[in-house]
């Protein structure tokens, strides 16, 4: 050190800030990742948190049922109760709301939003079949119902200073997906409330996540066959289950995590989109051909 000019002495102390520094954060991602991936939440999503749990769609049913204990709704657009003690069926019988279906509220502590509807087929904006309708469909199914059910849901959460609201957004919500732009863009929405709520009401004692997962083998990605990077619900659940009060936005499952990072953090937008393009391009031309439109 002492042979060292001023100059090259001040750039060694950067250089061993710099390596610090990278270090550092190194091991605090290294701890951070273990203590969502392997240590988990324990039993913060338990019968604890209230008894009520209400689902858009089905995606989380048996594990929320098994693993959580909770007595569940399921709803797809609408509320049904899965309730078959007299007290709770005179209660429906007296209490409907304007479209005839009851809706508990004040019980629920648990709501997933998981309603969505995608793309038949990768297509270009202007060559959407019935562009008009697909356009107002999607927007009220991906994104209305979420602020809807949220609107319901979150002030008996609020009164209670207790609750968990996960908004099941896509992984195509954190990039811009060609020939599947509104999908995206409903997605995108659907991540910036969460994320914005989450700020809003942290502070009161209510979790909103938003969930962003890649492929999981169900009949809307009409994938048959789950691997590493394409599991099964359950398994996926299972994961995602575990990051509730650990992460404010997450893929849900360590190999998402992983081409999260990739392609947000590593990978360059634009190769992210020419890839997009060239991927959706292809099964856009494989769907023309197998319908003999091309």
């Amino acid at each position: 050190m002492e042979s060292l000019q001023p100059v090259e002495r001040a750039l060694f102390w950067v250089g061993a800030l710099i390596t610090a520094s990278l270090a550092l954060w190194l091991l605090y991602k290294i701890i951070t990742g273990f203590r969502i991936w392997v240590l988990g939440n324990g039993d913060l999503l338990s019968p604890k948190l209230g008894k009520w749990a209400v689902e858009v769609q089905a995606f989380f049913r048996s594990l929320l049922l098994v693993r959580c204990g909770f007595s569940l709704s399921l709803c797809i657009i609408k509320l049904y109760i899965l309730q078959r003690k007299p007290r709770q069926r005179s209660f429906i019988r007296n209490h409907r709301c304007s479209k005839g279906l009851a809706i508990l509220v004040f019980y629920f502590c648990l709501l997933v939003n998981n309603v969505g509807i995608s793309y038949p087929y990768p297509e270009f904006f202007l060559h959407i079949p019935d562009l008009e309708n697909f356009i107002t469909n999607m927007i009220n199914v991906n994104i209305t119902s979420v602020c809807q059910m949220t609107r319901l849901v979150l002030p008996r959460m609020e009164a209670r200073a207790k609750g968990v609201i996960l908004n099941i957004s896509s992984a195509s919500g954190m990039f811009p997906v060609p020939l599947l732009t509104i999908y995206s863009s409903t997605k995108a929405f659907v991540d910036f409330f969460s994320l914005g709520l989450q700020a809003e009401y942290k502070c009161k004692g209510i979790i909103i996540q938003s969930v962003l997962p890649f492929f999981v083998a169900t009949k809307m990605t009409r994938i048959r066959k789950p691997t590493l990077d394409k599991p099964t619900p359950e398994r996926y659940v299972a994961a995602e289950l575990t990051t509730v009060g650990l992460q404010d936005q997450t893929n849900g499952y360590f190999p998402h995590a992983v081409m999260g990072w990739v392609t947000t953090v590593v990978a360059p937008i634009k190769l992210v989109l020419y890839l997009g393009l060239r991927m959706n391009k292809a099964q856009r031309g494989g769907y023309l051909r197998r319908r003999k439109l091309r």
